[in-house]
């Protein structure tokens, strides 16, 4: 016995409601995604815009932080020795002050000797490279002016039969690097200028001790399982950052300390103050070894006024920066830390 045609029509009719329900929803739910993965990403965007914006407010701030985690140790060590703690955050800060401003006194006549010499050492080179130009036209002069020729050529095609395209004039002289060089001299004052403020605000972070970690317990909320984990996390992160600043301070001690005795051996001038340059600039991971091989090549050679020398001052600085600033710190940061030296390059990057 064959089903009614109306009983079809009625199994039917929910189906294609249920298969319509659920094909609605499964759009609303791609909308949906897609709607909170697009604010997300403009989040993120303003994020990062707002700390740009205000980087003059949490770069002293962040530095600030790190110097506190780095001292942490030696104030905890202090305080479990009889000293308070706000006195002993104070002497910590004062002994970091003193040494570094022993080291800079110890190289300052060099320093000084440099900064009055760069303006011959200037003209030195500027001499040395125009000579170099009168000798012979270079591969980047030639293609140079075949580029000028080629654009030429294609500016006279454009024109009407019976006219000529004016000659083509010579750039004039760029000035960034005098521009970069002034912004950069600011940017130093501005850091000089806030450290004060970083000093303060380490010393507060170390005297407090764990009153500050307690308050940040507090934040998440009367839930106990959600205070262990924000207790773990934080002394995770203690963990990690202390780690990585005494792999860096280690890691920078060496190269400063190799680059001044290598240096001193080779006979260049003013080691001391190459060393601390190559000791700090390594901070910078990449860039600050990269600034250090090329300013020292220069200086080298106009000092030996040798290509040779140059390319061996180069060369050592080089090695030094790559068997100890690269090998052994990544060696030892894979002992110690899980911080990664990309992410921290673009970090000082974005922030200046």
């Amino acid at each position: 016995m064959n089903p009614a045609p109306g009983a079809a029509d009625g199994d039917t009719a929910p189906d294609a409601a249920v298969a319509a329900a659920e094909s609605n929803a499964l759009v609303d739910r791609r909308h949906n995604t897609s709607m909170s993965l697009a604010l997300t990403v403009l989040a993120a965007i303003a994020l990062v815009a707002a700390l740009y914006l205000a980087r003059a407010f949490f770069v002293p701030l962040l530095i600030g932080i790190l110097g506190s985690y780095a001292l942490r140790p030696v104030v905890d060590w202090l305080e479990a020795h009889f000293i308070p703690r706000p006195a002993g955050a104070a002497l910590a800060l004062v002994a970091l002050v003193g040494g570094l401003s022993w080291v800079g006194y110890s190289v300052r006549e060099d320093a000084v000797a440099m900064i009055e010499r760069l303006p011959e050492a200037a003209r030195k080179l500027r001499q040395t490279m125009t000579e170099a130009r009168a000798s012979g036209k270079t591969p980047l002069q030639n293609m140079q002016e075949a580029a000028n020729e080629i654009q030429g050529a294609a500016a006279d095609a454009g024109l009407k039969p019976g006219t000529r395209a004016a000659a083509v004039r010579a750039p004039e002289p760029s000035v960034w690097l005098r521009d970069y060089a002034i912004v950069q001299s600011r940017l130093l004052i501005t850091v000089a200028a806030q450290a004060p403020i970083v000093l303060l605000l380490a010393y507060f972070l170390l005297a407090s001790g764990v009153h500050f970690r307690r308050k940040l317990v507090q934040l998440v909320g009367p839930s106990m399982s959600r205070k262990k984990d924000a207790v773990r996390i934080l002394e995770e992160i203690d963990v990690q950052v202390q780690r990585y600043l005494l792999v860096m301070l280690m890691s920078n001690t060496l190269v400063a300390i190799c680059t001044w005795l290598a240096f001193e051996a080779l006979g260049m001038e003013h080691a001391g103050v190459w060393g601390v340059a190559a000791g700090v600039l390594h901070f910078i991971p990449y860039l600050g070894s990269a600034l250090v091989v090329l300013g020292s090549g220069v200086a080298a050679f106009l000092q030996f006024g040798s290509l040779l020398h140059a390319v061996a001052i180069a060369g050592v600085a080089l090695l030094v920066a790559g068997a100890i600033g690269h090998l052994f710190m990544t060696w030892l940061q894979s002992r110690a830390a899980r911080v990664n030296a990309a992410v921290l390059f673009i970090a000082l990057l974005f922030f200046g």
